[in-house]
């Protein structure tokens, strides 16, 4: 691989999850989210990325996101379901970046906040568009996912590298 190999990686935060009395981790998704995660994953499918690779939460709400928003894609990535994205700091959702093999062009991470909205803004030197004012505007709201682009190995990916392509949230 050359070092401008371009690459995409899109964070996908978990639909709506409701709050019945479980621990945090096996929360499932509310009503909302399991509406809004089909129509998250037909916007991804919109971006015409064809995804490598899929590292998705072990949380329930995260799991289910994905299982609904997967259907909706031409193709399914492999998936790999990720501990280490649960409750993950910024530091950690980078480092699991860096290990990343570099046969992968194009990653999709489904996890949750803070961390999908840390990881976009600390990634995204540029911006396209009117992109990241939308993307602070509202918050990265459950469903929502943002488009980075880079170009270099994955072991390179650190803040201000990539440049936010695109960023899309439900009810928005």
């Amino acid at each position: 691989m050359s070092a401008d190999t371009p690459r995409r990686i899109v964070l996908l935060r978990h639909a709506k999850a409701d709050w019945p009395q479980v621990s945090d981790h096996e929360r499932p998704l509310a009503d909302r989210g399991r509406m809004d995660a089909p129509v998250a994953g037909r916007k991804l499918a919109d971006t015409g990325i064809p995804f490598d690779l899929a590292l998705c939460s072990t949380a329930t709400r995260t799991r289910e996101t994905w299982k609904l928003a997967v259907q909706e894609l031409p193709e399914r990535p492999r998936t790999v379901y990720e501990e280490r994205l649960y409750e993950a700091s910024l530091g950690d959702l980078l480092a699991l970046l860096n290990e990343t093999p570099d046969e992968v062009d194009d990653l999709l991470l489904i996890g949750h906040n803070p961390g999908m909205h840390a990881l976009a803004d600390a990634l995204a030197g540029k911006a396209e568009g009117d992109t990241l004012q939308r993307m602070s505007r509202s918050g990265f709201p459950t469903a929502a996912f943002a488009v980075v682009g880079f170009s270099g190995s994955w072991k390179t990916v650190e803040h201000g590298v990539g440049t936010l392509l695109d960023y899309w949230a439900p009810h928005d």
